[in-house]
């Protein structure tokens, strides 16, 4: 049983959308090293949403910006295709104050990470918030 816990987990796909080249490489360091989990990447929402649609992602790891209006985009546009509406998104933020439960809720955002944050917990925080059973890594 543990096994297949583990199996599961460690197939999954995370679509990471951030414009900052060296955060992405350490989330990406960090998703696919300490949870096992294949992980694509986008430098933008426009490349993003391409992307979730060609590799239908289990997960999506967004880092917003209150000054890029695309990210809203993205999550309308996201939200509105029938193959990838159903597709839960994280979101990194270094200003989360601004994201407030209505936004979170209009967008389905299963929820929020500060930024910094911390490397070695974060796949934790993402299984965490996505409802994944992260302990069985964790043995």
């Amino acid at each position: 049983m543990n096994m297949l816990l583990e199996v599961n987990i460690t197939g999954k796909t995370i679509l990471l959308i951030d414009d900052e080249l060296n955060v992405r490489e350490i989330v990406k360091f960090c998703l696919q090293d300490l949870a096992g989990w294949d992980v694509v990447t986008a430098d933008s929402p426009l490349e993003g949403l391409q992307n979730a649609v060609r590799h239908s992602p289990d997960a999506i790891v967004l880092d917003i910006s209150i000054r890029d209006m695309a990210s809203f985009e993205f999550m309308s546009k996201l939200r509105n295709n029938p193959e990838t509406q159903a597709i839960p998104v994280v979101l990194l933020s270094a200003k989360a104050r601004w994201l407030d439960s209505q936004i979170l809720q209009q967008y389905q955002v299963a929820g929020v990470i500060l930024k910094p944050f911390n490397p070695v917990t974060l796949p934790a925080q993402v299984a965490q918030l996505l409802g994944w059973d992260f302990t069985s890594l964790m043995d």
